[in-house]
């Protein structure tokens, strides 16, 4: 088979996990799937996992203005579509075909963080559509954050903002009191509050 094959395999391989709640430790449980949490290697091996999606989703492929992004874990499906019951009609064959794609690879779709948006203009009001993954509604939602970004369906970037600036706000305080702080903790202070946004 190979040495990388070899590798992998014993990567993947008899791996064991346990949790620790309320300090206690459960006892040690063999993992049969997925990838090593907090590991290095675990979004790359998630990625080829999931790296056929795009190709089972027809309007990714036959359709120039619709595509999937992939980014880790997070997966986002933008279809371009004027007419509200060819988008219902479209975003729920996606669902639907997501769900049977899903099924087949031992993965379930979360749905605190699975949404819809409808990008309309500021004077334009939402259309009321049903969108459904297995059996359960798919809810609206009016922003979405993605890479650090809160993205309004009016394209605005008004709610970006205002869940940038107090952060920001924070940030400039602490560093204008740098009378206390260290190069090294305002550097910290730098990395957490200004770069990660």
């Amino acid at each position: 088979m190979g040495i990388m094959y070899t590798l992998i395999k014993s990567y993947l391989e008899n791996r064991h996990q346990r949790v620790k709640f309320n300090n206690k430790l459960s006892k040690w449980d063999k993992i049969n799937i997925g990838v090593p949490q907090g590991s290095i290697l675990g979004p790359l091996f998630f990625l080829i996992y999931v790296n056929d999606l795009p190709s089972v989703i027809p309007y990714t492929v036959s359709n120039k203005n619709s595509s999937i992004v992939l980014f880790a874990d997070d997966m986002n499906v933008i279809i371009s579509e004027p007419y509200i019951m060819n988008f219902e009609r479209k975003l729920n064959i996606v669902f639907q075909i997501m769900k049977e794609w899903f099924d087949s690879n031992l993965l379930s779709l979360n749905f605190d963080k699975t949404y819809y948006m409808q990008i309309i203009t500021k004077n334009k009001f939402l259309n009321k559509i049903n969108i459904e993954h297995d059996n359960k509604m798919i809810l609206q939602t009016n922003f979405v954050k993605y890479l650090g970004i809160t993205v309004a369906n009016t394209l605005s970037w008004k709610q970006h903002f205002d869940t940038i600036i107090p952060k920001l706000n924070k940030a400039c305080y602490i560093i204008r009191s740098k009378l206390y702080l260290s190069n090294d903790a305002l550097k910290m202070v730098y990395y957490a509050f200004f770069f990660t946004q």
